[in-house]
């Protein structure tokens, strides 16, 4: 799809795909649309193609994203195809069509986005991962979406086009009341990410019957790569009753019920850190995992050791060159042709003063992405299930038989926190320092360069 604006220049919006078309058709005329698809099936593009249409006329629209690196990545797209007929002010996030149209992006960490304006068209992307609550509560989708979005829609009688994958069976989550509850007055679409038609992309030479053959090895590798819940929500978006569900399993992790023994080659170690300078038995810790890599090996990631602790922040100095003594220690007993790879820290809180500390030393330490970092715990370890599914992390004897004192319990905390590990558990107090080490660890060592 192309549009001309004024002579100027042709902007071009591609061609929808016939999901998308299907999606058109089946919403078309009503005034709140929910999009349920899953992921690469393309709500963005999608969404993008609808408020444009607006837009492009000379009307006002808003794009509302839960974070702000979502807004930022849309805005960017945005840019680059609206800059020769309209002027962007990236500080304001805001584009102005030549003509008078209008895109304003909000960020809904922002719980008064949106508020005093006045919108033909408003798209909602990512909903299901914005805050959980109904209009009680304070910053939640529900109440943005009553006190703030939908008043902007009643000067032109506007439009709303809310889109997401799912992110479970949850009452208290503004997705799925919006497509399951037909007071909220939302017309649904739902379908999986195999109604892209376009996916995987053909290759260059390909003949049709080869690519159409090979699309269907990569769905069905999909299936069988990821754990059956894991594959209906992200891949099928249907809404995955997580209740009572372990999500890492024990036997993905061992070998016939055992764990493997410490390797005698390896390509190198690392760290991963997670930490808090609180104190009190109600308070979160500090917690490292320490990985072997072997990417060639038929178990590339293996759980050396763990340890967890609770440090005043003062004594974190005192207690960081003990890991890296320990990197150089596994480092050589494991056979690490690259040694050491260093520690891997969250740059925030106490973590940031781990990393000067380190960089003032010399000492290899590195910020995890923010990308990864800004992922919600569910959607992290989600994110990485498919490489425990798949067997490709196992605990080393020592890992897993290890057992200490933390807050007064004697137990192996990593196996502790792993197992126990439910997605959609509203149970804030439930310790989580290793499970989240392990996590980094798996997106950091086996993921993109991003940790996907």
């Amino acid at each position: 799809m192309s549009v001309l604006m004024d002579n100027r220049a042709i902007i071009d919006l591609g061609t929808p795909h016939s999901g998308q078309l299907a999606a058109h058709v089946a919403l078309k005329g009503h005034r709140f649309k929910a999009v349920r698809c899953g992921r690469r099936f393309g709500k963005t593009e999608f969404a993008k193609h609808w408020l444009l249409n607006s837009a492009l006329r000379g009307l006002e629209t808003g794009w509302f994203s839960p974070q702000h690196r979502i807004s930022t990545e849309v805005f960017a797209q945005f840019a680059s195809l609206l800059r020769p007929i309209a002027k962007i002010s990236k500080s304001e996030g805001v584009i102005r069509i030549h003509g008078g149209g209008l895109i304003q992006f909000w960020t809904l960490e922002n719980p008064n986005a949106g508020r005093s304006r006045g919108y033909k068209r408003v798209v909602i992307d990512e909903a299901a991962f914005t805050k959980n609550g109904d209009t009680s509560v304070d910053g939640s989708m529900m109440s943005i979406w009553e006190k703030s979005i939908k008043p902007t829609l009643l000067d032109y009688d506007g439009e709303a086009l809310v889109l997401s994958n799912s992110a479970g069976k949850n009452p208290d989550n503004f997705f799925y009341q919006i497509c399951t509850d037909p007071r909220f007055g939302f017309e649904e679409f739902h379908a999986p990410t195999s109604a892209n038609p376009l996916l995987p992309k053909r290759l260059e030479n390909e003949s049709e019957i080869e690519w159409l053959a090979r699309r269907d090895q990569v769905f069905e590798r999909l299936k069988a790569d990821n754990a059956p819940l894991v594959y209906a929500q992200e891949y099928e978006a249907d809404f995955v009753d997580w209740s009572g569900a372990a999500f890492f399993a024990r036997d993905k992790l061992l070998v016939d019920g055992q764990p493997v023994a410490a390797p005698g080659r390896s390509d190198g170690v690392f760290a991963i850190i997670d930490t808090a300078s609180k104190t009190g038995t109600d308070h979160d810790a500090t917690a490292v995992t320490y990985f072997a890599i072997n990417k060639n090996a038929a178990y590339p990631l293996l759980i050396l050791d763990w340890d967890i602790t609770q440090i005043e922040g003062a004594l974190l100095e005192t207690w960081l060159p003990s890991v890296f003594t320990r990197l150089e220690e596994l480092a050589r007993a494991s056979g690490a042709r690259h040694g050491s790879l260093g520690a891997f820290i969250e740059d925030a809180n106490s973590g940031t003063i781990l990393l000067q500390q380190a960089q003032r030393r010399g000492w290899n330490a590195n910020k995890i992405d923010s990308k990864l970092t800004a992922m919600g715990k569910d959607e992290r370890a989600i994110s990485v299930s498919g490489y425990v599914h798949r067997g490709k992390i196992k605990y080393t004897e020592h890992a897993y038989l290890k057992t200490t004192v933390h807050k007064n319990r004697s137990m192996n905390h990593l196996v502790h926190q792993v197992e126990g590990f439910r997605v959609g558990d509203k149970d804030n107090k439930r310790e989580d320092d290793l499970l989240d080490t392990f996590c980094y660890g798996i997106a950091i060592a086996l993921g993109n360069r991003e940790g996907f």
